[in-house]
């Protein structure tokens, strides 16, 4: 008998139907993987019916083996799962898991940050900050599942979506600028303050100017939306690793100094150390077991929950290594309720479930924070570009040519629209993140399974807010322990691109000058504040606010100086890495000393051996 054979094509897809059973292949898990051909029903029959459905061959004791001192016998490679493969089902759940905490730590943090106390945040209420954290989560888990499963945008030649395991969450980047934003609005007075009896000053809450910064950063994400669509060359002339490695390490390095106030205690009033009044401590005396600003009980808390992420990095498992900012949180937590730091009461208060839109922001346009908005947007990009690179790699995929160039329009497309969505949504601009892809290296596990099971859990996170609530307990010494270490790897990103430079002399001027202004500017953000002279007219004091915006954002200067630079000094002559003219360094340095090593190394044993005669 003849068998019956009907083929369903999709812009994606190819859905074969034979005698009754359905065949679903991806044309992108055709190309990538080599399963075998079982009917769709079949391969959920073996998946959850069977023992190697469930457990596969997966080597699990690779995955949780810690590093045993003096211990040489080596643990083999666990074996690989493409981004098309079909998975087990309990490797899909601990590399799901795995990818949620390594990732949760860093989505909750500027959203906790920026809510808080201190001159240059929110000073939110504490309802209004758990509802911000639960909706981070939300949208986190939402512009993840869009990152991931990737469709053609129809009847053209565009996709949305990356279609790897990417998980998206609220970008780093958006902490300088709109940490800028609110301490330039409370300095002008559209955001309210008091002083205090004993002379400080109280920072009044401020909402609307979060609805500013959502407002603002949504008009220009239409940036990014509009250069997803540029030819791939044109994305390359417009980032190049001089300027954007620059910039991540300015934005890492202005990161720092919130972690490091946080350490002490918080960046609120008490920073100041008041001898009187509700700051004497840290938060407030109101708080539970509350310590003074920098005393040794903060600096303790703090250094036990960094000390804790270093440790494991030295003994841990791979599973505990990629999760090791939650494992050093847990520990800060542990230590503040022993020793009855931990405030539980706005977990018992806060409600079970909530979702987006419980709580709405007047939405607004700033002028001053157009263009440090911009800036964030176009650093936003040059993230998903490299997350983007990274991720093809670990997965087994080329990082260049048309699918890889597809890929790139797709994602930069998809960040875009994520970053409004996010804004409809209450929560900062939302973009791709590049925790999980250690996480791929060292699990070798690329599956999208894995992924969409990471964005469920993120989801489930963000509705039961209690979660969000347990966040915002944990008091701010151990928050400042965790983002220490998270912060800094920022800037090492920037490091390790500007590693790939040649370090000529045209590279070191440029560099040189950026990080000298955008550091000098994060060290010491006040120093343009009193230039521009102060008038009545709303216009013209409009537009003194938004230079003083710009010169006072680390990494806008230090990004202004790098484009600036690149385009007016003249390129150097091309250099012979191995002749006597010129100097080299950087990676042609590496690769001119080693092969100088093996010259030297071959002549001695040219030297050592007899000439024949």
């Amino acid at each position: 008998m003849a068998q019956e054979i009907t083929t369903v094509k999709t812009p994606s897809s190819d859905i074969e139907i034979e005698n009754g059973d359905a065949f679903f292949y991806s044309k992108e898990e055709s190309m990538s993987t080599e399963l075998p051909r079982l009917p769709l029903r079949k391969r959920l029959q073996h998946t959850f019916m069977t023992r190697d459905g469930w457990f596969g061959n997966y080597d699990y004791v690779a995955l949780c083996m810690p590093r045993i001192p003096f211990y040489k016998k080596k643990v083999g490679n666990p074996i690989f799962y493409g981004p098309f493969d079909d998975i087990p089902v309990l490797v899909a759940l601990l590399m799901g898991a795995q990818h949620f905490l390594a990732v949760i730590g860093g989505i909750i943090t500027p959203t906790i940050i920026l809510s808080g106390a201190g001159p240059n945040n929110l000073n939110l209420d504490e309802a209004t900050r758990q509802y911000m954290v639960s909706a981070s989560l939300i949208v986190s888990g939402i512009s993840s599942i869009f990152q991931i499963v990737r469709f053609k945008i129809p009847k053209t030649n565009y996709y949305f979506g990356i279609g790897l395991l990417q998980i998206a969450g609220v970008a780093f980047a958006n902490m300088p600028a709109a940490q800028a934003v609110v301490g330039n609005m409370y300095k002008n007075g559209h955001c309210p303050t008091e002083l205090l009896p004993d002379g400080t000053t109280s920072y009044l809450p401020c909402p609307d100017a979060y609805g500013a910064i959502l407002g603002t950063q949504m008009v220009c994400a239409l940036l990014n939306i509009a250069i997803s669509f540029l030819p791939h060359r044109v994305l390359r002339k417009l980032f190049p690793k001089i300027v954007t490695g620059t910039v991540l390490v300015v934005i890492g390095a202005s990161l720092i100094s919130n972690a490091m106030k946080n350490w002490a205690g918080g960046s609120g009033s008490c920073m100041d150390r008041p001898t009187v009044g509700d700051f004497v401590l840290c938060p407030d005396i109101h708080a539970p077991n509350p310590h003074a600003w920098g005393s040794p009980m903060n600096f303790g808390i703090g250094a036990a929950v960094f000390g804790s992420i270093i440790l494991i990095e030295i003994l841990g498992s791979v599973f505990l290594k990629n999760i090791s900012v939650i494992i050093g949180l847990v520990v800060g937590v542990i230590i503040t309720v022993s020793l009855g730091m931990f405030d539980s009461s706005g977990i018992a208060t806060a409600p079970a479930i909530t979702f987006i839109w419980v709580k709405t922001f007047k939405y607004s346009i700033y002028p001053p924070a157009i263009l440090p908005f911009l800036f964030t947007c176009l650093d936003m990009m040059i993230e998903c570009l490299g997350d983007l690179t990274a991720a093809s790699d670990v997965s087994g995929l080329p990082v260049e040519g048309k699918t890889f160039e597809e890929r790139s329009q797709g994602g930069l497309l998809c960040d875009g629209v994520s970053i409004i969505f996010a804004g409809l949504c209450s929560t900062m601009g939302v973009i791709t993140y590049s925790n999980n892809n250690g996480v791929i290296a060292v699990t070798r596990c690329a599956s999208r399974t894995a992924g969409l099971i990471c964005a469920g859990l993120l989801i489930l996170c963000g509705i039961f807010s209690k979660i969000s609530a347990a966040f915002l307990a944990i008091p701010n010494p151990v928050i400042g322990g965790m983002t220490l270490f998270i912060f800094a790897s920022v800037g090492t990103s920037g490091i390790r691109i500007l590693g790939y430079l040649d370090w000529d002399r045209r590279d070191r001027v440029i560099v040189a000058s950026a990080l000298a202004v955008g550091l000098g500017v994060s060290l010491v953000p006040d120093w343009f504040s009193h230039v521009l002279p102060v008038t009545t007219n709303e216009a013209t004091q409009g537009f003194y606010d938004s230079i003083n915006t710009i010169v006072e954002t680390g990494y806008i200067m230090a990004g202004l100086f790098a484009i600036i630079l690149n385009w007016i000094l003249p390129t150097n002559l091309p250099e012979n890495i191995l002749g006597d003219s010129g100097s080299i360094s950087g990676h042609s340095r590496l690769y001119s000393d080693q092969a100088d090593k093996k010259s030297v190394i071959c002549q001695i044993e040219d030297a050592s051996e007899p000439k024949q005669v």
